[in-house]
């Protein structure tokens, strides 16, 4: 077995290269940094560690156990974190990011999870695009298709979504009645989210793919793209979940267009590192799984036609 105190003496000797300045960093006397270092070293039955100059610097095998040494502090410091959580309170610090889309979801959310958890810190973050690696102790929501990330990845549902103008923006240039007639509209895009084309379905099992005309007015906020097309800027791509919000306090300002034509619903991804979680992550995962919609798990996504 490895005493954990000569392992912190060897890592923190390796990190400054001076018995002198560990033995101050560590508060211990210069004579008691070396025998422990000097005590690990008859356990490995290897020299570590050799002067250079005024320096000590690692031997070959110190090299080696170095990598081995910083592992098993490591696994102590978890081991000890772990064990705490289970005599304490839920607390300290996490992270949420979430797509821009569900940032008004996810605010009343987190005002209730920290009214449950009142030792918690949460920073919280709206993105526009998916995480490429994330911190133990955060967690990501993402909207559409995730790319591979080296992230677990956990579907709590799909959002549909569908065509939206003002009244007043389809009175002066004319309503819809079948996707063809969209060449002819002013369109309203959000970070280019339809610059490849735009399939719908019909709920008659017909197809059509829509290829949008170039954007006056292209924004990179879900708020600012809401805006714009209640505002009369043209035809929009957004969430009836989020509609239907507004529209509980803005009535009017939006008419579904070509209802019956819906592109495919998007799904609404848990993206959380693999591995053992600490409590405060396990206890943010499982208020996120209470929390989704009922809506959002009874849109599954449409089949398209091959």
């Amino acid at each position: 077995m490895y005493d954990f105190d000569e392992l912190t003496a060897f890592a923190d000797v390796m990190a400054t290269g001076s018995l002198t300045r560990s033995a101050q960093k560590l508060g211990l006397a210069k004579s008691t940094l070396s025998r422990r270092i000097s005590q690990l070293e008859t356990r490995l039955n290897q020299p570590l560690l050799r002067r250079q100059a005024n320096r000590l610097i690692p031997t070959e095998a110190g090299q080696l156990f170095h990598g081995y040494c910083n592992e098993l502090l490591a696994m102590a410091a978890h081991s000890r974190e772990a064990l705490s959580e289970l005599r304490e309170e839920i607390s300290g610090n996490i992270t949420l990011e979430v797509h821009g889309v569900l940032a008004r979801w996810i605010a009343s959310v987190v005002n209730d999870f920290l009214k449950h958890h009142s030792k918690l810190e949460l920073t919280l973050h709206t993105l526009e695009a998916p995480p490429t690696k994330m911190h133990s102790n955060s967690v990501h929501i993402w909207l559409g298709a995730p790319h591979e990330c080296g992230l677990n990845q956990e579907l709590l549902g799909h959002l549909s979504h569908g065509l939206y103008a003002s009244p007043g923006y389809l009175a002066d240039a004319g309503y819809l009645d079948h996707p063809k007639q969209l060449e002819t509209h002013a369109w309203v895009d959000l970070l280019d989210t339809a610059a490849s084309g735009l399939l719908l379905h019909h709920n008659n099992g017909s197809d059509y793919m829509f290829s949008p005309p170039r954007s006056r007015l292209r924004v990179d906020s879900i708020a600012l793209h809401l805006d714009a097309i209640a505002c009369g800027q043209g035809v929009g791509l957004l969430p009836h979940w989020l509609v239907e919000n507004r529209e509980q306090h803005h009535p009017g300002e939006l008419t579904h267009c070509l209802p019956g034509w819906e592109p495919t619903p998007l799904p609404i991804t848990m993206l959380y590192a693999y591995g053992h979680h600490s409590r405060r992550v396990n206890a943010l995962l499982e208020f996120l799984r209470e929390q989704a919609p009922l809506a959002w798990q009874n849109q599954p996504a449409l089949a398209t036609n091959e």
